[in-house]
Parts: C-alpha cells; structure tokens; sequence
C-alpha cells in the first residue's frame, strides 16, 4: 500500500468489517471476468485496504463492466476524472497477475 502525500489520516485508515462488507457487495459485477479481478483483489488487500483506496474502487465500481474489463486487462488507461493517482494505484493493484509457484 502506498501513502499519498498530503492525504488525510481518516483516508488512510484500515477499513472495518462492516464497511469492507458493503464495498465487497458494491463491487459484485455482471461479467465473471471483472469478478474474478475484483476477488482475486480482495483476498490480497482486503486486510489492509484504505478508505482511499476503497473510494477508488468505487470510482472504478461506477464503469460500465466492458469499460472495466478494458482498464484491468490493460486495454485502455484512466481518462479524465478518473486519472487519479488513488485510481491508478488500486487499477495496478487489480492488475497484478498471480504469483506463480518456482
């Protein structure tokens, strides 16, 4: 995780149960495949995630699901409000492949 420069504290406190709970509903999607993304993402981060980071995932949340799919697979790149460096972070952390055994 990475700590922005000037953000506030309250934006990098550790979500709670109860809210993890609801982004985890929020962020349920009609194309398996941004499902796919989205849990492999709360598996890995979901103990340590941010408020920051969970408004960025919401940001991402508000795409239509071919919009999203393009972002994760690396297809297309953040445009307008959406080229924020919280965007950008979570969109990498989402993006990062599976660790593969040696």
């Amino acid at each position: 995780m990475t700590v922005q420069p000037g953000a506030s504290q309250a934006a990098q406190t550790v979500l709670d149960a109860r809210t993890l709970s609801r982004l985890r509903w929020r962020c349920r999607r009609g194309l398996l495949e941004n499902d796919l993304f989205v849990e492999r993402f709360f598996a890995r981060h979901e103990a340590t995630m941010t408020a920051a980071q969970a408004d960025a995932l919401e940001s991402l949340m508000d795409l239509p699901d071919n919009d999203l799919l393009d972002l994760l697979l690396a297809r297309s790149e953040p445009q307008g409000e959406l080229a924020r460096p919280d965007v950008i972070e979570v969109l990498g952390l989402m993006r990062k492949p599976r660790r593969t055994a040696p």
